[in-house]
């Protein structure tokens, strides 16, 4: 009797986060899936002959060549991606700003532990006010962080890679330990969908460090991808021979 496969979605915004886990894992592009017309880059393949993998990447934006970060086309891929797949599980991978406040420090790997967030969506009006914070829950995966040696902590969004003392206000208030720009915005999409989400951040760069942000990530891109794809790796393992949680 042959057992199904668990269907696993994993999300990145760019390419250079993504690219090491695609050619680690071997997937293949499937260009039938989805909507031509869109960037979107989409790779299928197979984990330990239980999961069934489908990664999405934002891709370039065909204007301003660029990676499309940001909750604009994290919100799209996320709809069409999990639409389309339906997985029993939604990851968003990808690299972040930690906090040194939280322990936080160069290369570490967090999973999400508490509803998503967003930081810069200030909009000053009863009920709208917590709509623009946003508070969309993360599957709980405690047992699998303590196992792999993962640090848990909030994740909180925010369009830009700067910050205002406001922002960060907001992210305090919220027990965010990893700054972003998608992960809320897939958040939203996955909960009305009822699917399953979690997020597993690697750092580049430390908001309340002492260099700019900017030149941190640039720096530490590279090393923070191949460390996400050790862990990813690690977490697909986990997820494999594991029941769902």
């Amino acid at each position: 009797m042959t057992t199904a496969r668990r269907r696993i979605a994993l999300l990145f915004a760019m390419e250079a986060e993504a690219a090491p886990l695609i050619e680690t894992l071997g997937l293949r592009q499937d260009q039938e899936f989805g909507d031509p017309r869109l960037p979107f880059l989409h790779y299928r393949g197979e984990f330990a002959e239980s999961l069934e993998l489908l990664l999405s990447v934002n891709g370039k934006d065909p204007r301003f060549g660029v990676d499309n970060i940001g909750t604009e086309p994290a919100t799209l891929n996320a709809y069409l991606t999990l639409r389309g797949f339906r997985p029993e599980l939604c990851i968003s991978a990808g690299t972040a700003g930690g906090f040194i406040r939280c322990g936080g420090a160069l290369g570490d790997v967090y999973v999400s532990d508490r509803p998503f967030c967003f930081h810069d969506r200030r909009i000053p009006i009863p009920g709208f006010d917590q709509y623009g914070i946003g508070s969309y829950p993360s599957a709980s995966y405690a047992g699998m962080a303590r196992a792999l040696g993962l640090k848990e902590g909030g994740v909180s969004t925010g369009n830009s890679l700067d910050f205002t003392e406001r922002c960060l206000a907001g992210m305090e208030r919220s027990g965010a330990s990893v700054k972003e720009m998608e992960a809320a915005a897939i958040a939203w999409v996955a909960w009305c969908l009822k699917i399953p989400f979690l997020a597993l951040k690697s750092i580049t760069d430390l908001v309340d460090g002492e260099h700019p942000t900017e030149d941190e990530f640039l720096r530490n891109l590279r090393t923070a991808s191949r460390l996400l794809r050790e862990k990813t790796v690690e977490v697909l393992r986990y997820l494999a021979t594991s029941p769902p949680a």
